[in-house]
This record gives C-alpha cells, sequence and structure tokens, in this order.
C-alpha cells in the first residue's frame, strides 16, 4: 500500500492535529492564569461595545485551579466546561448542536448520490468543443462550497471527474480546480457558509447571514474570476498551449456513469428550496441557530422522503439513518473543537469584557500596537494574521472559535467593524488552503488525480498570489466604505 502512486508519500513528520494543538493552548492558558494579571473594560451603547481606553487591571493574578467549580473553571475540566457552557441560542452549545445536525443533514444529501449524478449527465464523452462546461462546473462547485462549505467531498468528485475530463482532452489539475478550487473559492467568499460565516458571526455577536449583500457581490465575483482562469488553463491544455499536469490510470478511466434520475433532480430541488427557505426566515423572521438548524433537518426529512419513494439505489430509509449518523459523526470533531475553545476562554477568565479576563487584558495589548498604526492598516493585518494561523488550524469552525473571540472585541477597540474581522476571518481562512500542506482535503485531492504537491505547488502559487492581492484590496475597500 505504501507503493500505491496514489497515495501522498510518507511524511516523518505532521502537523499536530486541532485538538491536540488547542490542549497545548489550554496548558499556556493555565499558566498564563498564575504570571499576569486579568482586567475588565467599561461597555457603552446598545448592542453594547467597549469603550476605548477604559481597561483597569485588577490587583494582580488569579490563578485557575487544577479542577474548578461553578464559580471558576479550571485546567482539566476545561474540556467539560466548554461543551456546557450557554443554551440553544449561544456559540457554545448552541453551535455544536448546529453543527451536528447540518452534519448529518448534509450526510444524506450526499448519500443519495444526486450531486454525483448531476455532474456526471453533464461531463461530455469525447472532446470537448470549448470550455462552457467548465465554466458552469466551477460555478456550481463554488456555489456547494459557498452554500454548505462542500469540503471532503471534493475527494469522491475528483475521482469521478478527473477521468472524464481526461477523456475530454484536459489534465489532472483542471479536475482540482475545477473541485477543489472552485469549493474553496466558495467557501472563502460565502454569504451563507455555516461552519465558518455563521460559526463566526455567532461568536463574534452579529446576526447570521448578516452583510450577505456585499458576500454575494464578492462569491460572484471571485467566483466568476476564478472561473475564467480555469476556462483558459483548460482550453490551452486541450489546444495543445499548455503541457499536461498529472496523469491518470486505465483503471480510472474507465469508472461506470451513474444514471440521473428523476428523484435525484428532486433531492437538488430540495436543498435549493431550504436553502431559500433559510435566507428568507434570517431576513424577515431573525431566524437564528436553532430555528436553522429546524429549517436544514426538515430539507433532511424531505431528502429521506424522496430517496424513499423515488427508490434511490442504497439511499432507502435505513442507509438514510445511517448517513445522517456518520455525517453528524464527521463534524463531531468540529463540535469538540468549539467546545475545547470555549473552555480556554473560561480558564483565562471568560470572554465578558466587564468582568476580570485574561482576554481583555491580551486584548488591551492588542489594542495598543494596532492604535499605532492605521485603521486599514489593521483590518489587513488581521487577514494575514488569519491567513497565516489557517497553515495550523485547517478546520474553518475551529479557527473562527479560536480567533474570532479575540478579533471580533479587537476589531471594536480598533476602529474596524465585526462584520469586517469576520470577512478578514473568512478570506484568510479560504484561500490558503490552495497550497496547505497540512490540509488533508487538498492532499486527497491531489492524490486522487496522480498530481505530486510539488507540482500542484509550482502551478498554484502565482493564482494564489493574485486572490491574496484582491483580498488585501477587498480588506481596504470594506473597512474605507464601513462594512
Amino acid at each position: 500500500m505504501t507503493d500505491d502512486p496514489a497515495l501522498p508519500p510518507a511524511k516523518s513528520w505532521q502537523m499536530p492535529d486541532t485538538l491536540l494543538i488547542l490542549f497545548t493552548l489550554a496548558v499556556l492558558a493555565w499558566a498564563a492564569t498564575w504570571l499576569f494579571t486579568p482586567g475588565h473594560f467599561a461597555l457603552a451603547g446598545d448592542p453594547a461595545r467597549i469603550v476605548p481606553g477604559s481597561f483597569i487591571a485588577a490587583a494582580g493574578p488569579s490563578p485557575a485551579p487544577i479542577m474548578g467549580g461553578e464559580a471558576r473553571t479550571g485546567f482539566i475540566d476545561f474540556l467539560f466546561a466548554g461543551l456546557v457552557t450557554g443554551d440553544r441560542n449561544s456559540a457554545a452549545i448552541g453551535l455544536m448542536a448546529f453543527i451536528i445536525v447540518l452534519g448529518g443533514v448534509f450526510g444524506m444529501v450526499m448519500k443519495t448520490g444526486a450531486i454525483d449524478a448531476a455532474l456526471q449527465s453533464a461531463l461530455p464523452g469525447g472532446k470537448a468543443r470549448n470550455e462552457t462546461l467548465i465554466i458552469a462546473l466551477c460555478i456550481a462547485f463554488s456555489l456547494a462550497g459557498a452554500v454548505f462549505g462542500m469540503s471532503e467531498e471534493a475527494i469522491a468528485l475528483t475521482l469521478l471527474l478527473a477521468p472524464a475530463l481526461t477523456r475530454a482532452g484536459y489534465d489532472a489539475v483542471t479536475a482540482v480546480l475545477v473541485c477543489y478550487g472552485s469549493s474553496q473559492i466558495g467557501f472563502a467568499t460565502s454569504w451563507m457558509n455555516p461552519f465558518s460565516v455563521i460559526v463566526a458571526q455567532s461568536i463574534a455577536g452579529l446576526a447570521p447571514l448578516s452583510g450577505l449583500e456585499v458576500r454575494a457581490v464578492l462569491w460572484l465575483g471571485f467566483t466568476l474570476a476564478a472561473a475564467l482562469f480555469v476556462a483558459r488553463h483548460a482550453r490551452a491544455v486541450r489546444l495543445g498551449e499548455r503541457a499536461r499536469i498529472g496523469t491518470l490510470g486505465e483503471a480510472a478511466a474507465d469508472a461506470p456513469a451513474m444514471a440521473f434520475t428523476f428523484a435525484h433532480k428532486l433531492v437538488l430541488l430540495s436543498v435549493i428550496a431550504g436553502v431559500g427557505w433559510v435566507a428568507w426566515g434570517v431576513s424577515t423572521r431573525g431566524y437564528y441557530l436553532p430555528e436553522i438548524a429546524a429549517q436544514f433537518f426538515a430539507v433532511g426529512i424531505a431528502t429521506a422522503a424522496i430517496a424513499h419513494l423515488g427508490r434511490i439505489q442504497g439511499a432507502r430509509v435505513h442507509a438514510m439513518v445511517d448517513a445522517f449518523r456518520e455525517g453528524a459523526a464527521q463534524l463531531l470533531p468540529a463540535a469538540l473543537v468549539v467546545g475545547a475553545a470555549k473552555g480556554i476562554l473560561l480558564i483565562l477568565g471568560g470572554d465578558d469584557p466587564a468582568r476580570a479576563s485574561l482576554l481583555n487584558t491580551l486584548l488591551d495589548s492588542l489594542s495598543s500596537l494596532t492604535a499605532a498604526m492605521p485603521e486599514w492598516l489593521t483590518a489587513w493585518t488581521m487577514f494575514m494574521v488569519q491567513s497565516l494561523i489557517n497553515l495550523f488550524i485547517a478546520s474553518g469552525s475551529g479557527q473562527a472559535s479560536v480567533t474570532m473571540p479575540i478579533m471580533a472585541p479587537l476589531a471594536d477597540l480598533s476602529g474596524v467593524t465585526r462584520q469586517t474581522a469576520v470577512l478578514a476571518f473568512q478570506l484568510g481562512d479560504g484561500f490558503t488552503d490552495l497550497v496547505n500542506p497540512t490540509s488533508a482535503v487538498l492532499m486527497a485531492c491531489l492524490a486522487a488525480a496522480r498530481i505530486g504537491f510539488g507540482e500542484w505547488l509550482a502551478f498554484i502559487w502565482r493564482p494564489v498570489l493574485g486572490l491574496i492581492a484582491l483580498s488585501s484590496v477587498v480588506m481596504v475597500a470594506a473597512h474605507l466604505g464601513g462594512y
């Protein structure tokens, strides 16, 4: 198995798991309570925001115990405390339940094979005459990344798409750009991704889907630019103007096609209708995490009913229940990350700016640094910091849980809006995954397409620099426009 060219090369060292990183941070947080002095801020306005320059330090350090209680979280109970903090609307319990429910629902949708069948029905059987289909596929995958944060699914779809595009005269890089690259574009510029935007906005105290108009425009602009770039590369490869990258075996090229049935169409329509229902509920009824989770669960029920009545192969009732369980299980690590991150904040004294906490001390120190730079530069720096952190915490929800409790109040102190701070997280979390060697999804997609990481990096580094440059312009414009 180690000689299989489809597998990434063995490594003597790999990036630690996100939970291990969080445990290390918990150790450092506990140690910090013995060394540094907590403090609090004054609040004003509606909603209440930190008053700049109002920080008051406590008399001295307030060490956290080994095992805490109701009054104070200790070191060895930080995970439990983080998991049980809050209520159904909070950025802890409510957010974790939301993530698990959505993971189960989208597990059911993927189990029907509707997305796979739709793609196969659109794939060309021979030489393509133009790249219109490539553009359409890029838009579709970007939409999937924007709507439900398609990630691991890109691996299976790369296996599906790469042989078909090769038969049509393209190369393996085209398949990775379409599947993984486009989904990351949608992920980074989404207006409603439940695993990044909604998580970050919930932690930052913003309404879910707020600011969606600007994000929708960004999604459209970045998606069209990316689709045209991919189409240009695909055309150059098809016409022989550019060398092919990657090779595929004959067995993969002979993969059987899947019929796109009427039931599959109904599944996709139910998902689209569900997304529209969520947008209506949030914008007109003020729906929050419990209601949005319930809406998506209704989509899951409709999907299961369609799969049963439509006799979709391998997606009968018991199989759909298993798919829900497996999909929820795949998102359980993300929920644990949210709880662990909350527990770390509790070790530090919590995230209430009006109560003594080391987080407030950290914010006061960071605000002193940002006070020496222009506000637009602070907004851009937030984006670059998030891009760097993404190399260590590849999980979108995990990165939001770790960074947004700091970035949101820091934005208040630095003259940057919280919406702009969330945008900095989005763009920083999404684009660097295109070159992140610690991203399991990227490495698996490259292996599925028989592309070495060195080959991929030699090709993609210029487009990624272009995305970073465009994102930098967006961040400065967002701040100057008061977004």
